[in-house]
């Protein structure tokens, strides 16, 4: 009366001989399904399908290890999501580690755990090649910190393989770094930061903004993204102007902080935010501070062609960026008698050796000074 399917029955025979069971009869195996009655339900399980020998089971196909280029993706995900990487460290991150994958794609290295010491040697080596100047490669010259970088990249991927057991070992271990020369951050003399702050033209709308955002970026020494990522909220002008303010910042790694803000920093906020024919804030960033002509948030780019321009302005011989607001904000500051561990606080910096390069910039200028003054400095 019960039916049962040839597969079932034929998991009833022993894979080992010699253990005495028998395979059940094969008209049982291939009876064909008991009618129903009228009226019943019909049988819970389906009708057996017959299995054809010839075809078997299908075979899944073979699983090949991802490659070093498909763990990319996956480390620059965990990058953004555990450390609050920016969109810009992420593309640097994503070209540095696409040149070192078609460096193994061309040694057909596919397999992470074929990535030995070895490896890298020769990566280093190509790229230490490059980093050679030739009168006919100024294109392709690496200076040693891109180098760096580079390696740096490299080595926090397989710290992510490694740690995601991909990998046993990483590979660059007793791989040794090279030290490259820190260069002295380029500074401006105050002299010079006043004729800058003063060249925008207070009778437009444009430098009325222009001289907002230079005179916030040397009170409160923000980074070009963190000086056009803020928001009304985040700015707290005080009841008077002439006590300062705060402003909210939102630096590397998504940390926040507050920069104090001097008088003069206040005052050309105050008549930027009130200023009539400043345009209005567009839906996509309703909040923003400092905007472009359509009502957009300001960007990194546009931020440093107005600093170019003022720069221009000012008749300011050595060139400057927005970054050298921030460092000539940092060199005042110890040299007005500024300690290092409030200038690290004031700066965002995580570590102190970051911020210790601004008191080699200090000494350095007050040489200078003593060698001008001093009648026995030569």
């Amino acid at each position: 009366g019960m039916w049962i399917s040839s597969r079932i029955a034929r998991s009833w025979v022993s894979t080992k001989p010699g253990e005495g069971q028998t395979p059940p009869d094969d008209s049982l195996a291939r009876a064909p399904p008991r009618k129903h009655r009228e009226g019943t339900p019909p049988p819970r399980h389906p009708q057996p399908v017959e299995s054809n020998p010839s075809e078997g089971t299908p075979t899944p196909p073979p699983r090949y290890p991802l490659s070093v280029r498909d763990h990319v993706e996956g480390f620059l995900s965990e990058l953004a999501a555990s450390r609050g990487a920016s969109p810009h460290t992420l593309r640097a991150y994503r070209a540095d580690l696409e040149e070192f994958a078609r460096f193994l794609d061309e040694r057909e290295i596919e397999d992470p755990k074929l990535v030995t010491a070895l490896v890298l040697r020769g990566f280093l080596a190509e790229l230490d090649e490059r980093g050679k100047r030739t009168p006919h490669q100024e294109r392709q010259y690496l200076s040693r910190s891109t180098i760096q970088r580079k390696l740096s990249a490299v080595r926090s991927l397989f710290r992510h393989l490694e740690r995601t057991g991909v990998v046993s070992t990483h590979p660059a271990t007793g791989l040794r770094r090279a030290r490259s020369s820190r260069p002295l951050p380029s500074c401006l003399e105050p002299a010079e930061v006043e004729a800058i702050l003063a060249a925008p033209d207070p009778t437009t709308a444009l430098g009325r903004r222009d001289r907002a955002l230079l005179e916030l970026m040397y009170s409160a020494g923000t980074r070009a993204a963190e000086t056009v990522g803020i928001d009304r909220v985040d700015l707290s002008l005080g009841s008077s102007v002439d006590e300062g303010g705060v402003a909210r910042v939102r630096g590397k790694g998504r940390k926040e902080r507050l920069a104090p803000m001097g008088s003069h920093a206040c005052r050309a906020l105050l008549t930027y935010l009130d200023d009539p024919e400043r345009p209005a804030a567009g839906a996509a960033d309703p909040d923003a501070v400092f905007l472009n002509n359509r009502g957009g948030r300001l960007t990194t780019r546009s931020l440093a062609r107005v600093v170019h321009k003022a720069v221009l302005a000012a008749g300011v011989a050595r060139p400057a960026s927005p970054h050298t607001l921030r460092h000539s904000f940092a060199t005042h500051l110890l040299d007005n008698g500024c300690d290092l561990r409030s200038v690290q606080e004031l700066l965002g910096h995580a570590h102190l050796v970051t911020t210790q390069i601004y008191t080699h910039v200090s000494v350095e200028r007050l040489r200078e000074v003593y060698e001008r003054a001093h009648p026995r400095a030569e």
